[in-house]
């Protein structure tokens, strides 16, 4: 394969911008690269290859002229399918919404393309976001590029496949409940979950509207440096967006106290995520990352988050307040949020003969939604309905502000937090199909920072004895990007672990 998919989104950038590469070169070099590995993968649902070209002879034309470049000029970027483009389709890899053309464009799509930016397709995830492991889709799994037996995670499994495989320099996701950290994580690249607030949601299909947030998913922390400077900042449109200044996160990598020198970080360890349920190999690589940080001068010290730990009861079965709190307020929130698909607003309408709005509604939504979409809607359902609303969706909320004030509580002692990502490695495809309770366990570790509200980063950190991914998870204050990503560029380059390279990229 071609040298070119092996640059950083930073150096490819660079590159076309001082004519070494052509957006035009980058452009068919990532489409060969889809076209020969995507079908093993199917990271993608859909590809724009014409009009990625165009757009690639664009630029070309405007750098031989002389004209100013955009931040992203040239890069070829994947956008998760649950994020509305005015080309090509918005499907949230669901049935429902198998033919349908959004008539805009979302904010973060409009900022890539004003930075110059070429968007190459749409990729496949759980169906409406709703899923840990991308077996969820309604137009087939995506595959681990690492294991292709094994799941990528979900439910921006195929941003994060593809972010791996080399099919993209780099990909939007959308993080619910880790949706863009665990499957980074099982993947062996960069995630981040920006603040809630920090980047539009205008334009992304809702889930969970209080948890939902857009980020990157990247192959170094430096690019998702690049990628979060350019998607994040107000927008009159989205009443969830705050007007914040965005500071300028590459600069601050680069120089992070304004002087130059190593900033001493407090590292926080959870000790509730510390667990006997954790898979070893995790376990072992978090102790390394200690040990990383530790020789970098860093000060580390203990922390609790009371009600996001793990606890065990006498019959073996794990639980957790976060877990039970999150399934709780993100299916209330979907149920919502879902009611809109019905076969007459918008989307697939039953073609089955029908004798009231009754029955098209049901048949229409029958067909259209996956079992996953319909297990949540009825949880969710449930949970607001008379007579409960009380008893779970109150007292969810109720347990969200002690997981907040928790964090809130651990932030005055320590400046960014240090746990995995998830608590093993990426699980063989099925194995967990037939048990939903497992599945959402995949996100004990995630779930804490979209309650909260708070920023979040996978970094992969080496690989396992048979070959996988492992990663750890940093979370930051409110707002606190800066100090998330100078401190997993900072583990980057003390630990010297490089970008990761699945087998099937190297055979190529």
């Amino acid at each position: 394969m071609s040298k070119i998919i092996e640059l950083s989104a930073l150096e490819l950038r660079d590159a076309i911008a001082t004519g070494e590469v052509s957006a035009t070169e980058a452009t068919r070099s990532y489409l060969d690269a889809i076209e020969s590995l995507n079908p093993k993968i199917c990271a993608y649902n859909q590809v724009f290859t014409e009009e990625a070209l165009q757009r690639a002879e664009q630029i070309d034309k405007k750098r031989s002229a002389g004209e100013q470049l955009g931040s992203l000029a040239g890069l070829p970027l994947a956008i998760k399918d649950n994020i509305c483009t005015s080309f090509g389709l918005t499907t949230c890899s669901s049935r429902i919404l198998d033919n349908f053309r959004s008539p805009y464009d979302a904010t973060v799509v409009e900022k890539l393309i004003e930075a110059d930016a070429i968007i190459l397709g749409k990729t496949n995830m759980d169906e409406f976001a709703m899923g840990s492991s991308t077996e969820n889709s309604a137009f087939g799994i995506t595959r681990n590029p690492w294991d292709t037996s094994r799941v990528p995670g979900g439910s921006s499994g195929g941003s994060a496949a593809a972010v791996a495989a080399r099919l993209c320099a780099a990909a939007i996701g959308s993080d619910t409940g880790g949706s863009i950290r665990q499957p980074a994580a099982f993947c062996g690249v960069v995630g981040l979950k920006p603040t809630y607030g920090r980047v539009s949601r205008y334009g992304l299909v809702a889930y969970g509207s209080s948890l939902d947030q857009i980020g990157p998913i990247t192959r170094d922390a430096k690019d998702a440096a690049l990628l979060l400077g350019v998607i994040a900042g107000h927008d009159k449109r989205d009443s969830t967006s705050v007007d914040r200044p965005v500071p300028e996160y590459l600069a601050y990598l680069d120089k992070p106290t304004g002087e130059g020198a190593k900033r001493k970080l407090r590292i926080g360890i959870v000790k509730e995520f510390q667990h006997d349920s954790i898979d070893p190999e995790v376990l072992d690589a978090l102790k390394k990352a200690i040990g990383v940080f530790s020789k970098a001068g860093m000060e580390i010290v203990e922390v609790s988050l009371a009600h996001s730990g793990i606890d065990i009861d006498s019959a073996g079965r794990i639980s957790s307040y976060a877990i039970a709190c999150y399934y709780l307020i993100a299916t209330a929130e979907a149920s919502s949020n879902l009611a809109r698909y019905d076969g007459v607003h918008y989307g697939r309408r039953t073609s089955q003969k029908v004798n009231d709005i009754i029955e098209l509604y049901s048949k229409t939504r029958a067909e259209g939604f996956g079992d996953e979409v319909k297990r949540r809607i009825m949880l969710g359902t449930y949970a607001l309905s008379a007579g409960y609303y009380d008893a779970y969706y109150l007292k969810a909320l109720k347990v969200r502000r002690l997981i907040k004030n928790d964090f809130d509580s651990a932030f005055q002692k320590c400046d960014v937090l240090l746990c995995p990502t998830a608590p093993e490695l990426a699980f063989p495809i099925g194995q967990k199909t037939d048990d939903p309770v497992k599945m959402y366990l995949s996100d004990v570790f995630t779930i804490g920072a979209n309650l909260a509200g708070i920023p979040g980063i996978s970094i992969p950190v080496g690989l396992s004895k048979s070959n996988l991914p492992l990663a750890i998870q940093l979370l930051a204050n409110v707002f606190d990007e800066q100090t998330l990503l100078y401190t997993a560029r900072l583990f980057e380059q003390t630990s010297g672990i490089g970008r990761l390279k699945p087998e099937m990229i190297k055979d190529a």
